[in-house]
């Protein structure tokens, strides 16, 4: 659970560079507190389905574009991890 809380952050702050957008200017895109959008990129804070919402439409992506890339980078996280341990053993 915790992987996919870190990799939804991850998600929201590679869309927010590449938008060339600071945290507090995402945070008035999407109607959250900027404060909020450093402890959803931090994994420290878990969205609601409202604020995946709001930050979908702030990035003009959908919930599912959102979630699925946000779900890729778990899946890639948790190969490097299996990978390491393997050249560990």
């Amino acid at each position: 659970m915790n992987q996919i809380v870190r990799s939804f952050g991850t998600t929201v702050r590679q869309l927010r560079e590449q938008q060339d957008w600071s945290q507090e200017m995402l945070a008035e895109r999407s109607d959250l507190n900027r404060s909020y959008i450093g402890e959803l990129e931090r994994g420290q804070a878990i969205p609601s389905l409202l604020t995946i919402q709001k930050l979908g439409l702030a990035f003009g992506v959908s919930l599912s574009h959102l979630l699925s890339h946000a779900e890729r980078i778990a899946q890639t996280r948790m190969l490097r991890g299996i990978e390491l341990t393997a050249i560990a053993c």
